[in-house]
């Protein structure tokens, strides 16, 4: 196209209201052109506004890509190194699987009473637990009772939440204790409300002796750690 003709176009398109940017696109000639052309040309009120909220639509969603783009970077970001870390962890032994459990009764467990007494809202974790009692203690689920802890805003989904734990445990409900609603001054119901389902206390029956047993684990990892007992 001959640059007259360009000329001409551009014009008739900055007085339909496009803006410099979208002419020098269309057009195919650099915007500082088009501004040199079209420079006389006055836009009216709503030819501005239109192109006020064009731009800022488009500002909008630059803005959405470019957060949308960094939430895919962090996704497989995370996906990488928890594939290293999978990696990494292989196979646990038994005595592994031992002193992790002491560990985690150790950041987690109840160490002021004279019983066994676990809680936690990560279901994972609850898992482990139970898989350590059962495969490093010899406790089975028959010597396990529960007991749920919500905030009481959620007690009109006691039974799903009920049910969530003891599907997740596979522990009966004839071994689920009365539960604990806790008072709380926070009215407010976040959209993930559905996915919340407090804690659950896992204590031992009979299990005085079994509490003495986990504190000496724990000391025993301590000594180990203070006296650099630590093998390959």
């Amino acid at each position: 196209m001959a640059k007259f003709r360009k000329k001409i176009v551009a014009r008739k398109l900055r007085k339909q209201g496009k803006s410099i940017k979208t002419i020098a696109n269309i057009v195919g000639i650099s915007p500082s052109s088009v501004s040199l052309w079209c420079s006389d040309i006055l836009l009216s009120d709503l030819q501005k506004e239109n192109l006020s909220k064009n731009n800022l639509q488009k500002i909008k969603k630059g803005f959405n890509i470019a957060s949308e783009n960094r939430k895919k970077e962090r996704i497989n970001r995370v996906n990488f190194y928890k594939k290293i870390g999978v990696s990494k962890v292989a196979k646990l032994s038994s005595r592994e699987l031992f002193l992790i459990g002491s560990a985690l009764y150790w950041a987690e467990g109840d160490k002021k009473q004279r019983r066994v007494v676990f809680i936690n809202s990560d279901p994972e974790m609850i898992l482990i637990f139970i898989k350590w009692l059962d495969i490093c203690l010899n406790i089975p689920k028959e010597r396990l009772y529960c007991r749920i802890e919500i905030n009481q805003i959620h007690q009109k989904r006691f039974f799903d939440i009920q049910n969530y734990w003891t599907k997740l445990t596979n522990i009966p409900l004839t071994q689920f204790r009365h539960p604990s609603f806790k008072k709380s001054k926070i009215s407010k119901i976040y959209q993930n409300s559905q996915n919340y389902y407090g804690s659950l206390q896992i204590t031992v029956s009979r299990g005085t002796n079994l509490n003495y047993e986990i504190l000496g684990y724990i000391n025993g990892i301590i000594e180990s750690i203070k006296h650099d007992k630590i093998g390959n």
